[in-house]
């Protein structure tokens, strides 16, 4: 069994909701303390086989392993996950810009609140990026055509006998 898929079992399967919660308290803490040495480091490149770098940063492998699933899709890298050993080697290019806007889209206030982001991203920058994501999922709706207006595509029929047939 790969060590991604030691996590998924790990994150998947409780027997409560109360071990649930203690397992999820337990990693959310051990993922803030690796994202706050990779911060206050201002490390870009994380480099080295799966288990030399859980010893680095203190975590167990299969940790490590959610650290990877999470940090994946704001990598400037594919990261394969899927059939990695201990022994593995692993490049993390991290994109800070695209992590902090993906820490604002899962709304983990307690990584994009980190004091180590003063020294990566620039309080104006990090408005910005917030700023970009409230207006993603900002909804604009189109003006309703009413059924007596005119059609909008120029026939000079109304909508209701044109387009809105």
């Amino acid at each position: 069994m790969s060590l991604f898929e030691k996590w998924q079992q790990l994150a998947e399967n409780h027997t409560s909701e109360q071990e649930e919660v203690k397992f999820w308290e337990d990693y959310l803490k051990a993922e803030s303390g690796v994202y706050n040495k990779i911060l206050n480091d201002k490390k870009d490149v994380i480099k080295g086989n799966v288990a030399d770098l859980a010893k680095e940063y203190g975590i167990s492998e299969e940790y490590f392993m959610g650290f990877l699933d999470g940090i994946s899709e704001s990598t400037k890298n594919e990261i394969k996950l899927e059939n990695m050993e201990s022994d593995s080697e692993v490049t993390v290019e991290i994109d800070f810009e695209k992590l902090y806007y993906n820490m604002n889209a899962v709304e983990a206030h307690w990584l994009y609140n980190l004091e180590g982001w003063n020294d990566i991203l620039t309080a104006e920058k990090r408005k910005e990026i917030q700023k970009k994501y409230k207006s993603s999922k900002t909804i604009v709706k189109e003006e309703k055509i009413g059924r007596n207006d005119p059609c909008p595509c120029n026939s000079g029929k109304k909508y209701k006998k044109c387009c809105g047939k």
